[in-house]
């Protein structure tokens, strides 16, 4: 992903959720993935699909067990 993308899903992550405390950053050594933190805390994985031309972004995010208590 380059910088105007992660600033587009920055954006957007913002906008849908009402949170300014969201941030898209990029991921070390990869370049087919991104990042989401709420402050300084790690949510997900954003990963883009870009298969037959068509790209799209896939957000993955666990929720342990331990966070459920």
């Amino acid at each position: 992903m380059n910088a105007s993308e992660l600033q587009k899903l920055d954006a957007y992550f913002k906008a849908k959720f009402a949170n300014p405390n969201l941030q898209v950053r990029a991921r070390p050594r990869k370049t087919d993935s991104a990042e989401l933190y709420l402050s300084d805390e790690f949510l997900g994985v954003i990963y883009l699909d870009d298969e037959d031309g068509d790209r799209s972004y896939n957000f993955s995010m666990a929720v342990l067990d331990i966070d459920l208590a």
